[in-house]
C-alpha cells in the first residue's frame, strides 16, 4: 500500500545527512589541519585504490550550489557535520577564524533557504595532533572535546537548535581502535577499551555543554544499529547473537541512560574498570532529547569458536545468497521496524529521529540521467516500515537518508554511491537521480 508524507503528521521531520570528511575536500584550505582521516589515507593500501577525500565533492566551495540543490528538491532538513580540525587546527587551543567562518557561511545559507540546520560535532574525524596525543585513549579527549563542542556552540547555537553530540560511536572505537581497518588504524583491546569509555563521557559532556548554553535545543546522539538474528535456534549461535547485539546496538546507549555497560552479556567488558574514575558512573549518563538511529541491515550471527573474546561471527549477506547493497549488506528493511522498536523500549528514550538510511548500488549514467530504482525501492520500503513502528506507538518523528550526494565512502572510496544525487568526482558536476526526484515529489506531497 503506498505511504505518502502525510501519514507521518506535519510535524515529522523530513531531510538528508552528510558528513564533512566525505564531502567538504579543500583539506589545507584556510587555516584547516590534517584529521586522522587525512593521514591514514595518505597511508597506501588503507583504502580502496589508495583514494582520499582531499577534494572530495568540493562542498567546502560549492557549498551554496549543493544547498539550491536541497532547496529545489524540497527538502527541510539538512544534517552535517562541523570537522574538528578546521576550528582547531591543533585539537585545541587557538581557534581558526576562518574555519568559524565557514560554517557560520553555511548554516547562514541553510536558514536563507528556509532549510533547518542539524549539527553533528563528531563524524570521526579528530584532528591528527590530537591523535598524536593519544587520541580517542587518552581520558584527555574529554577536555578537548569540552573545549571543542563548548566553542562551537558559543558560536552557532543562536541558530542550530538541533544537535548530535557523536557519530556512530561503536563504529569508530571499533573499527578505528580495535580492527585498524578506519583512521586511525590502532588495533587491539588496549585501545578499544579505552576509546570506548572516553567516547562515553564525551557523548554525554557533549550533551550538557550544549544544554548549558541553550536549554530549549534539542541534542541528541547518533547510533550505527542492527537487527541481530542468532543463526539457528541452537543455543550456542543464540548466545553469539546476544553478544554481538550487546556490543553493537547497546554499548552506548545504555551507559547513557543510567544502565552502565553490558557486562552481563559481555563479560570482556569488566576490563572498563580499568579505565573508570570515581563518579565515572553518573558522568557516562545524559537525558538526551532524542536518539539517532542509523540502520541499513539485519545481522545473522553464528558461534565461532575460533573468533577471539567475543566467539561469535557475521555470515555476510553474499554467504547467504539474499538481495544486498554494494556494501555487501542484506536489503531487509524490516530491521529498522525492529530497532526502532527496540530502542523505543528503554523508558528513557523520549524520542528517535532516523538520522541515517540509504543504500549503496551500481549507478549508471544515461542521457545525463541517473535511474535508480533500486534505491528508491529501498528508501520506500524503509519508510513504509517507519510508518508501521510509528502507528504502533514507536515515538519516531522524523527520516534523514543517506546521503545527499555520492562521496568519499571512508575505507571503500567512491566505488559505493549511496547519494541521491550523482557526483562526477572528475568535473565536479551534479546529477539529481531518479531517487532524489522521488523524494521531492513524496515531500511536495
Amino acid at each position: 500500500m503506498p505511504v505518502s508524507k502525510s501519514d507521518f503528521g506535519e510535524d515529522f521531520k523530513w531531510g538528508v545527512s552528510v558528513a564533512a570528511y566525505q564531502i567538504e575536500g579543500a583539506h589545507e584550505a584556510d587555516g584547516k589541519a590534517p584529521s586522522i582521516w587525512d593521514v591514514f589515507t595518505n597511508e597506501k593500501g588503507k583504502i580502496y585504490k589508495n583514494q582520499h577525500g582531499n577534494i572530495a565533492c568540493d562542498f567546502y566551495n560549492k557549498y551554496q550550489e549543493d544547498i539550491d540543490i536541497i532547496d529545489h528538491l524540497s527538502i527541510p532538513n539538512f544534517r552535517f557535520s562541523i570537522a574538528w580540525s578546521r576550528i582547531f587546527p591543533e585539537g585545541i587551543g587557538k581557534i581558526n577564524q576562518k574555519g568559524l567562518d565557514f560554517y557560520n557561511r553555511l548554516i547562514d545559507s541553510c536558514l536563507e533557504k528556509g532549510i533547518e540546520p542539524w549539527v553533528t560535532l563528531y563524524h570521526w574525524d579528530l584532528p591528527y595532533a590530537l591523535e598524536q596525543k593519544g587520541g580517542w585513549t587518552n581520558r584527555e579527549v574529554v577536555h578537548w572535546f569540552s573545549e571543542y563542542a563548548t566553542t562551537c556552540v558559543k558560536a552557532f547555537g543562536d541558530r542550530v537548535k538541533y544537535w548530535m553530540v557523536l557519530n556512530e560511536p561503536m563504529v569508530f572505537t571499533g573499527a578505528g581502535y580495535f580492527l585498524g581497518v578506519h583512521a586511525p588504524g590502532r588495533r587491539g583491546l588496549s585501545n578499544f577499551l579505552p576509546s570506548i569509555h572516553h567516547a562515553v563521557l564525551c557523548q554525554a559532556e557533549g550533551g550538557r555543554i550544549i544544554k548549558s548554553s541553550y536549554p530549549n535545543s534539542e541534542v541528541g546522539t547518533t547510533l550505527s544499529c542492527s537487527h541481530i538474528e542468532p543463526h539457528n535456534t541452537k543455543q550456542r549461535h543464540i548466545k553469539a547473537a546476544e553478544k554481538v547485539d550487546a556490543l553493537l546496538n547497546r554499548l552506548f546507549i545504555e551507559p547513557a541512560l543510567g544502565l552502565g555497560y553490558p557486562v552481563d552479556d559481555i563479560k570482556l567488558l569488566n576490563r572498563l574498570e580499568k579505565y573508570m574514575r570515581p563518579n565515572d558512573d553518573q558522568k557516562m549518563k545524559f537525558d538526551f532529547d532524542f536518539i539517532g538511529v542509523q540502520n541499513y541491515t539485519r545481522e545473522i550471527v553464528k558461534h565461532s569458536y575460533f573468533t577471539p573474546y567475543l566467539k561469535a561471527s557475521i555470515i555476510k549477506a553474499n554467504k547467504r545468497k539474499v538481495p544486498s547493497t554494494l556494501m555487501n549488506w542484506e536489503i531487509y528493511p524490516k530491521s529498522i521496524y525492529k530497532m526502532l522498536k527496540k530502542y523505543s523500549k528503554y523508558d528513557k528514550v523520549k524520542k528517535i529521529y532516523v538520522t541515517e538510511n540509504g543504500a549503496a548500488f551500481y549507478d549508471t549514467k544515461s542521457n545525463d540521467a541517473i535511474h535508480d530504482a533500486n534505491r528508491r525501492n529501498y528508501i520506500k520500503e524503509h519508510i513504509k516500515q517507519i510508518l508501521k513502528a510509528k502507528k504502533e506507538g514507536v515515538n519516531v518523528q522524523g527520516y534523514f537518508i543517506w546521503t545527499l550526494m555520492d562521496n568519499f565512502e571512508w575505507a571503500e572510496g567512491y566505488y559505493p554511491r549511496f547519494g541521491i544525487i550523482y557526483t562526477d568526482f572528475k568535473t565536479q558536476e551534479r546529477i539529481i537521480k531518479s531517487s532524489g526526484y522521488w523524494y521531492k515529489s513524496f515531500l511536495e506531497n
